[in-house]
């Protein structure tokens, strides 16, 4: 007998608990009640509160409007539910994303800014008249 579908089934049923307990973190980070959050979130208390016991599992949608109520990014919910894929990073990436003295917001934030600066470098490596501009011009004698 096959039992893949027994561990698929047991996989999902993780993520709806790792997800749920994400949330309730998260909203005890915030200072939110479950209350509060499910009016922030425009979700039921009782459906928020499933949620977070890993009973149900909420949809892309539903998980954005939790993320909007904590105040943290819709993403940070969809790699914690297994929607999406956790970025790939580095060291850096890696200890941004592992301080608990950060919030999600913050984090993202902190991200998004060292993602522009390596784009920015990269394209400025790829281009030859790019790395010119960046160097320093020499000072200018008096006589020019």
């Amino acid at each position: 007998m096959d039992n893949s579908g027994e561990g698929a089934f047991d996989r999902v049923a993780d993520l709806g608990r790792d997800i749920g307990e994400y949330i309730k973190q998260q909203r005890n980070l915030a200072k939110i009640s479950l209350r509060q959050l499910s009016r922030l979130a425009g979700v039921s208390n009782p459906y928020l509160s499933q949620i977070e016991r890993g009973l149900r599992k909420p949809s892309a949608e539903i998980l954005q409007q939790i993320a909007k109520g904590l105040r943290i990014s819709a993403e940070a919910l969809y790699v914690q539910a297994g929607i999406l894929d956790l970025p790939t990073g580095g060291p850096v990436t890696d200890a941004v994303r592992a301080d608990e003295h950060l919030t999600e917001r913050q984090k993202q934030v902190l991200l998004d800014i060292y993602e522009s600066f390596r784009r920015e470098n990269s394209a400025a490596k790829s281009t030859p008249d790019a790395t010119a501009s960046t160097v320093e011009p020499e000072p200018r004698s008096e006589r020019e």
